[in-house]
């Protein structure tokens, strides 16, 4: 799929899973888990080891079935390594001018972290496709809110401390989707091999997504 058709599945979905130093063991049980609960990207963190290997190998495992993608990416070396590998994009949690060109000239999806007002118009000057805000739960709905006055022509979503409780009202608020760490991609049910709890809370948070854009 080229670049366009990924960003409008990734949007449609509403869901980027950030999975955080998984065991290699575990990583394709996960996925599995939450791609059958309707997430259509896979953020695996960088700081993992064998990070890339797991990236290629799950591009192989389920090919157009969802995106997978590099997250914690801090510079344009890392990311042209993640893309090598098989990324379908990269998300970073700074605002990082480099990673975005690089990631945009091998024709991948950016998505730079951002605070505030002036880093969210730098990144989409930038490039940038979509922009992650963050910490989102620290900066709040609210903040969502107000900015879609003057900056709701730049994609946004919110990641960090996202949970079934606020999802909805970031939706609600203005983000084209959300990224859910620990409150999705749950370590206590992974190390059980509880995977069904996984695709279980994917639905609920899909579900969650769907209405709020009603």
């Amino acid at each position: 799929m080229n670049k366009s058709v990924n960003l409008l599945k990734l949007e449609d979905s509403g869901i980027v899973a950030v999975i955080r130093r998984p065991n290699p063991q575990h990583i394709h049980h996960i996925a599995n888990a939450l791609v059958e609960g309707g997430v259509g990207a896979l953020e695996i963190t960088v700081d993992t080891p064998g990070v890339f290997e797991m990236i290629a190998s799950l591009k192989v495992a389920f090919g157009e079935r969802t995106l997978v993608g590099a997250g914690t990416v801090l510079n344009a070396d890392t990311a042209r390594m993640a893309i090598q590998a098989g990324s379908d994009f990269i998300f970073s949690p700074i605002l990082d001018v480099d990673t975005i060109r690089v990631t945009n000239a091998l024709g991948k999806i950016s998505i730079p972290g951002v605070m505030t007002p002036t880093e969210i118009v730098k990144a989409y000057q930038a490039g940038a496709d979509l922009v992650k805000v963050f910490p989102g739960n620290a900066l709040g709905v609210d903040y969502f809110k107000e900015l879609q006055g003057p900056l709701g022509h730049i994609p946004m979503m919110p990641t960090g401390g996202t949970t079934m409780e606020n999802a909805a009202q970031f939706i609600r608020n203005g983000a084209v989707a959300i990224g859910i760490g620990g409150s999705l991609v749950k370590k206590d049910a992974i190390e059980a091999g509880r995977y069904e709890e996984l695709t279980h809370t994917a639905k609920q948070f899909a579900h969650l997504i769907q209405e709020a854009r009603k």
